[in-house]
């Protein structure tokens, strides 16, 4: 099975923090085995210790090689995620093939030969990825784009048609387009195949071929092009504005006659739908009423759709054919919480599958069709088994004018006997807000709602108005809402819970990254009567500066997107809309506290978006506590970085909620960190900040 989830134009725009979920590192030896005990253990033994919710997974991104002969995995080496190759019969002959020592890998993934492993790797969080590929044999690693620091490299396509190449795209010649280039997975040697002529993404076939292109349109909206008998792209067919977050292709069957679409166009919720690669002439394979179709299961020897996914307050799959369904039937009967396929053989005999839930981190486990019989590859937070986690409870909310808010709520241990989603008594909550905003928060285990529950808070995450799977009326009627109905929903929610005896009015906390960490700052600001305080994580004050910022090859993809959404900075009635959004235009609303993290190196939210706020809050004498990350970028990826701001952020909602907190400790030991601001507003704080100023003069 080949499992192909719809990356749509926007969603390569949007500004969603994975790095919230990031894990921070512990020590593990080269084998790959279990990483060393905790080192900043907590007073409370019931306090589930922060480098075990943030640190690394003993393994994670379980995988199979395409032939079969080797399982691989990504597991810390001195604290930073390397990956690791095992023979499929010899788990415990894994070595590492890769030797990164200061950002861990964030991704692998087997090419279809087979006797490469290709991963991509940034600088400092500037997101201008290299990709490299190793020899899997001998351990050789190549550079495949050695390509100045300010170039970004992406992986366009694999096949099984051409094992030994590549197809990469390159913005060396115009920082806006992406060239495409033919790269042998061995040497490196590198070959020009198309010079973009304007596109923001490409299709390309099992061949390794360039067979359309989608350029954003003046207006909104996208066109879709193919290349005519003289070569010369031209358009065939458009994506009207509304469908552009909702509309997306999977790939070409293996034939290459068929093109498959998540398509919206026509309708409201994306359905599963098969083009004539010649013709044009669509039909729909599979839709739903309740949700977007977002991603498929591909046969691995056609490539055509055996079964589809839909996400509404879960994850639900459905076959389409009789082997699928019987797969998915021997599945459901043995492992218990979602199930996730993320890779398989050439020959489709054996697959790698995920099952996952609230409380149980991801276990992986090789799947044999032919012998019906799993085999449990690993669990990726083994050492969480000592500790009670809670059930999530996805709970759909009215918003004030009638729409649905698909949400999830976390409670602290013992604070729901009866186990109806509701706690017995109100208590403290911490509204955690997703990034995006053309995302959504979904059912599963979360790391940070794990942690804030076992600090005595309940957590609430929901998806408003602009949040992606729902349908596109409920992306699009987010339009010019950010400050507006968007951040209302999450009012609303508020409301929701403290009239349900969730929480009470002078308890709530608002957190998040990204768009999080801007309605964090709306919250502040447009409302600051609602919230106690709020954590923001790479958020955005002010959005005429946010717009201007954006890096070059984000350009072609702005109209229709942001410009929609937000507006044009250099349109006076869209600026003068823009400042009125943005929360550097309220500071003076402002009167609960606020704690602010950065990475100096963030292409999507520059610094100099929390340095304005920052800054506006100082000369108004308001109470804020900033850190700043020299080496990261939208969020925190090396290891040490997120356990520091984590030990923080714990101790600031400890001041401002009154839940428990677990000691800083010596969890800035290796980071970057820097208090520009307010350490005196955090509890254990500013002697932090002396002894790690001691350590690092002494090393």
């Amino acid at each position: 099975m080949k499992i192909r989830k719809a990356t749509t134009a926007a969603s390569m725009l949007t500004m969603g923090c994975a790095a919230l979920a990031l894990m921070a590192a512990a020590p593990a030896p080269r084998d790959g085995a279990a990483p060393a005990a905790a080192s900043a253990q907590a007073e409370d033994p019931d306090l589930i210790p922060r480098d075990l919710l943030f640190g690394n997974p003993k393994q994670a991104q379980g995988r199979i090689s395409p032939d079969g002969k080797y399982i691989s995995w990504l597991a810390p080496v001195d604290g930073v995620l390397n990956v690791f190759v095992a023979p499929a019969d010899d788990p415990s002959a894994a070595r590492a093939v890769t030797n990164e020592t200061v950002r861990s890998i964030s991704a692998h993934y087997w090419t279809p030969g087979g006797g490469h492993i290709l991963y991509p790797q940034d600088s400092g969080g500037n997101e201008n990825f290299h990709i490299h590929s190793v020899d899997v044999e001998t351990g050789a690693d190549i550079d495949l784009t050695p390509v100045d620091d300010s170039v970004r490299a992406t992986i366009e396509s694999v096949s099984k048609a051409r094992p030994g190449a590549i197809l990469i795209g390159l913005n060396d010649r115009n920082p806006q387009l992406f060239d495409l280039y033919e790269v042998d997975l061995t040497t490196g040697e590198r070959t020009l195949v198309l010079e973009n002529p304007g596109f923001g993404q490409w299709v390309i076939d099992n061949d390794l071929k360039p067979r359309f292109a989608i350029r954003q349109m003046p207006g909104g909206g996208s066109a879709l092009f193919r290349p005519d008998d003289a070569g010369e792209w031209q358009p065939v067919a458009e994506i009207d504005a509304d469908s552009f977050f909702n509309t997306a292709p999977l790939g070409f069957n293996r034939a290459n006659d068929t093109l498959y679409w998540v398509d919206s166009r026509g309708r409201d919720k994306a359905a599963l739908v098969a083009m004539d690669a010649d013709t044009l002439e669509t039909s729909v394979i599979a839709e739903s009423d309740k949700a977007d179709i977002q991603n498929a299961v591909l046969d691995p020897v056609t490539y055509e759709p055996i079964a589809y996914g839909v996400n509404y307050l879960k994850n639900e799959w459905t076959p389409l054919t009789e082997d699928a369904a019987a797969d998915l039937d021997f599945l459901k009967a043995r492992l218990s919480g979602e199930i996730s396929f993320v890779a398989t053989t050439d020959d489709g005999t054996k697959s790698v599958v995920v099952a996952s839930s609230a409380q149980a981190p991801s276990v992986y486990y090789v799947y044999d069709r032919a012998a019906q019989s799993l085999t449990r590859m690993f669990e990726s937070r083994p050492e969480l088994e000592a500790y009670a986690l809670q059930p999530m409870h996805p709970v759909v909310i009215p918003a004030s004018d009638g729409e649905e808010l698909v949400s999830y709520l976390t409670l602290p241990a013992g604070a729901d006997a009866d186990g109806d989603g509701t706690p017995e008594k109100a208590m403290p909550l911490v509204l955690f807000v997703h990034g995006g905003p053309w995302a959504r928060d979904s059912y599963g285990y979360s790391s940070a709602h794990q942690w804030l529950a076992n600090r005595g808070y309940a957590v609430l995450s929901v998806n408003f108005r602009g949040s992606t799977g729902f349908g596109k009326e409920f992306v699009n009627i987010a339009a010019g809402e950010w400050s507006g109905a968007m951040h209302q929903d999450l009012i609303d929610a508020v409301d929701w819970a403290i009239e349900g005896g969730v929480t009470t009015p002078d308890e709530v906390a608002i957190m998040g990254g990204s768009y999080g960490g801007y309605a964090t700052l709306v919250g502040l600001t447009f409302t600051p009567d609602r919230f106690a305080c709020g954590v923001d994580i790479v958020g955005p004050s002010n959005l005429a500066t946010l717009m201007k910022s954006f890096p070059p090859y984000w350009r072609p993809l702005l109209e229709g997107t942001f410009f929609k959404h937000i507006g044009d900075p250099d349109d006076p009635a869209d600026l003068e809309e823009m400042m009125a959004q943005s929360p550097i235009s309220r500071v003076d609303a402002i009167t609960k506290p606020l704690l602010i993290g950065q990475g100096a190196n963030d292409p999507r939210v520059a610094q100099a978006e929390s340095d304005q706020i920052v800054e506006a809050m100082k000369e108004k004498d308001l109470p804020v506590t900033y850190l700043l990350y020299p080496d990261e970028g939208h969020g925190f990826a090396r290891s040490e970085n997120s356990l520091s701001f984590f030990g923080v952020a714990e101790g600031f909602l400890s001041q401002c909620l009154g839940g428990e907190y677990q000691p800083i400790g010596d969890d800035f030991e290796g980071s970057s960190i820097q208090v520009v601001e307010g350490a005196e507003y955090v509890p254990g704080l500013p002697e932090a900040v002396a002894a790690h100023a001691a350590n690092t003069a002494e090393e």
